[in-house]
This record gives structure tokens, sequence and C-alpha cells, in this order.
């Protein structure tokens, strides 16, 4: 393939190297092109130069393998062996050919490729890449999933196989029944809120309002507005009568979020909601009837709070009525797998990405972290993979660069003292048992760069 070159072009890829400029474009092509492409290129004797990870993961070939060896030993197609005609032709379009894989079985694909030829016109190569045939019959392995998902308690928002979370639905569902004031316990992004919205679900208050507020999110004379309201001019900037939450959710519910939060002097106030049903508006006079139920929630614990002067008891005993607690995410480890597939679904239905399988690494790396921020860290983890990932597969470079770092480590890449490049790369192989993928990853390259500097070492 001969084009006029632009002098520009011609500087910039003596700049960055012709190697470098290939294989940048080559990975970003691998992001780009439709799900299970494969590519390659093979020089003038047609021995193989560069087979992508898709080509790997198309037809069975390790690119250890195939890289120096012709390419029919990697392509294995009747056809291609009376010629493809890329060399006679420079090109060729979505030609269908019937290949064998790696393991006898036939893989159908629509190949497209075009020829380089030397100043003298002599074959130098051909790029080619390789498109699954949508009428192959080939049979597709299922993505891998939690094998009991089917046994999985999905309830208002919440997913769950954990015992303890099954429990915590089963109290809420019979607690709904009454209105009786519940108090839901547990660490940040544990799904607190989702549990009282679903109290308010299932309770006959359903078709009244739901209102929310974090009691740590405001100062003191701004909640104690924000609950109770205020009269017009009942300070600077009250320029008009406000009715607070708890009139706003009269007949539905109210959740108080890190109500341990409160200011001992709002702690009495809210005593009196919850005993007598009344609020008084901040400036005035009237009293206010109110209906609704009360869910508070806290990740601290009330009663050493109580102790320790920040609470009031006779609170307390009015606020955990019912008490639900909820556990951490490390505690129930079973439903990172299931709430890993459940995030990855409801990414997969907006696109353009579609996620069908999740590398060992990638899930070792999950499965191994502690989750300080709960389900609420896992969503956001998903979301960052949707977001700086592509393709079908969910690998340790579409993880935050926290999941990247070696075991034990604290930065990535990782240097271990006294070792020097290639046996950094040997290490980063021996811990990621082989793979190329998540070996780069584990020194912050990308696969072509690894795939490179390997090769430069002899490893």
């Amino acid at each position: 393939m001969k084009h006029d070159v632009p002098r520009s072009l011609s500087r910039w890829v003596r700049r960055v190297g012709p190697d470098q400029a290939f294989l940048g474009l080559a990975e970003l092509m691998s992001t780009t092109l439709p799900d299970g492409t494969g590519a390659f290129a093979v020089d003038a004797d047609r021995n193989v130069v560069w087979w992508s990870q898709g080509a790997e993961d198309l037809l069975g070939f390790a690119a250890d393998e195939i890289l120096g060896s012709h390419c029919l030993k990697a392509n294995r197609c009747p056809q291609c062996m009376s010629g493809c005609g890329v060399g006679e032709h420079g090109r060729v379009e979505d030609v269908r050919l019937v290949m064998v894989g790696a393991h006898g079985a036939e893989v159908v694909v629509r190949k497209s490729g075009v020829a380089f030829y030397e100043a003298d016109g002599t074959f130098a190569g051909t790029v080619e890449v390789l498109v699954p045939d949508g009428a192959t019959e080939r049979p597709k392995p299922p993505p891998p999933r939690p094998t009991w998902t089917e046994s999985a308690v999905h309830f208002h928002g919440l997913v769950t196989v954990d015992t303890g979370m099954r429990q915590a639905f089963e109290v809420l569902r019979n607690v709904a029944e009454t209105d009786a004031t519940v108090l839901v316990r547990g660490e940040s992004g544990t799904g607190k809120e989702l549990m009282a919205r679903a109290l308010h679900a299932e309770s006959h208050r359903s078709g009244g309002p739901f209102r929310a507020v974090n009691c740590a999110a405001l100062t003191p004379a701004l909640l104690e507005s924000e609950l109770f309201g205020h009269v017009k001019g009942a300070f600077t900037g009250a320029v008009k009568e406000r009715k607070g939450l708890f009139e706003q959710a009269h007949g539905g519910t109210l959740f108080l979020d890190e109500v341990a939060e409160l200011p001992l002097d709002l702690q009495s106030k809210l005593l009196r909601v919850l005993q007598e049903r009344v609020v008084v508006p901040v400036g005035g006079s009237r009293v206010v009837q109110v209906d609704l139920r009360v869910v508070g929630a806290t990740h601290r614990a009330l009663r050493e709070e109580v102790k320790a002067g920040r609470f009031r008891e006779d609170l307390l005993y009015r606020l955990r009525v019912v008490p639900i607690y909820l556990p951490p995410l490390r505690d129930r480890r079973g439903d990172v797998d299931l709430l890993l597939w459940h995030f990855i679904d409801q990414h997969n239905q907006r696109g353009p990405r579609r996620v069908r399988a999740v590398e060992p690494a990638a899930m070792r790396r999950l499965l191994d972290h502690d989750w300080p921020g709960n389900v609420r860290e896992l969503m956001n983890v998903v979301q960052y993979a949707f977001a700086v990932g592509r393709g079908p597969g969910l690998g340790l470079l579409d993880l935050p660069p926290e999941f990247r770092e070696m075991p034990g480590a604290t930065t990535t890449p990782a240097p271990v003292p006294g070792l020097d490049e290639a046996s950094r790369i040997a290490e980063a192989l021996r811990q990621s048992h082989g793979h190329i993928g998540d070996a780069a990853a584990l020194l912050g390259m990308s696969r072509p760069t690894f795939w490179r500097k390997r090769k430069k070492h002899g490893i």
C-alpha cells in the first residue's frame, strides 16, 4: 500500500519510532473494533510479526507460539493455503473464511487486510483484521456468573445471598405492618437509605411522601429549620413561612440519616415529636400535629454515644424500638460477586460497552478487597471500569489504581529494591501466573509495551 506521506507525519514517526506508532495505533484499534475481533501483521515472508490479544482470544493461539511462524500455522485455513489475495491485490475486504482454532474447532470470520510494498514494488507484508462472522455456529461459552444467582433475594433495590441481610429483610417486612420507629445501623455505603425506602414501600404509608435528611450535613440552625420549618421573620432571610420535613412527611416516612450527629438541644425536640407527634416551627408558637413514621440511621453505636454524654438515653429508646443491623460488605463475601454482576448488568443495559466476563486476576483483587466504602464503593468501581475500559472482558486495567498494586505494595508500579527491569518483568509474570495483561498492569505498562520489553530481555 503506497500513499503520499505528509512531511509532518514522517517527522513525527521518526521521532516516536515506527514500532511505537504502530503498537499505539494497534492498541487503540483493539479497543474500538467489534467485540471478539482479532488482528495480526506479517512480513514479506508471511511470518507473523504481531499478534493481538483479540487474535489470541479468537483462535486460541498465544502470541508466544505464533510470533515468527508462518501465518498458515495460526490460520490453518483451506482458502488461505491457495492464496488469500492480499499481496496480489493490495487489499481484501470482508472475505468470509473458515479457520481452525487451536483446539480443532472451526472459527468462521470475515477477513479484511491491506498490503504494504517497498519503494521498488516488492511485497513487504500485510496487516489483517479478523471479525467473527455472525453466521458461525461455533458455540460461545456462557459468561462466568455467580452459580447461585437464582437463589439471590431482590428487595426494593437491595440484592443479597447473605443470611444476615435476609434476616434484616424479614424483620423489615414484619415491622412495616406497624408504625414502630426503626433504627438502621450500618457502615457508610451499606444501604441504610435503601432500607428506609423499602420500609416505606412495604408499609401502609407507601402512598404518602418519603423525605430524607442527613443530620451531619447541616449546621444546627439550618437543621432545626429544615426539620421543624419556620415562620416569616424567624431569622434573617426568613422572608416567608416554610414547612419543615416533619410536616412535609405527614402521612408518610421521614428518614434521619446520621441521627447520632444531632445536637443535644435538637435531640430533646425530636424526642417530643416522637412522644407527642407535634412540632412547633422555629420562631412560632403554633403547635402542628403530624402523623408519620421516623426511621433513623447511624454508623455509630448509640449506647456508646449515650455513655459519652453525646446522646440522650431516653431518645435512644424512642428511636430504636426496632433495631436493624446491616453487615458490612467485607463480612458478606458472597455478595461481592453477586453485586458486581448486578451493577455490570445495569451498565450493560445503558451501553455502549457490554461486559461478558471478568478476568480471574481482576476478580481475585475484587474478592480480596476489604471494601471500606461497602456497596457504594463497589458500585463506583464498576462505574470506573465502564468509563475507562473497553471490550467484553473486565480486567485489572479496568479497575482503579489501588486494585492494580502488587500484593503488599503501596504504589503502582511497585519497584522491588535491587531488581532490574528484566527481574521486575519476571516477578510480575510470576505473580500474575503468566498472564500477560495482568503482569503489564502490575507494572503500570500497556500490553504492547510489556510484550516489547519482555522480548527485549528474552523472557
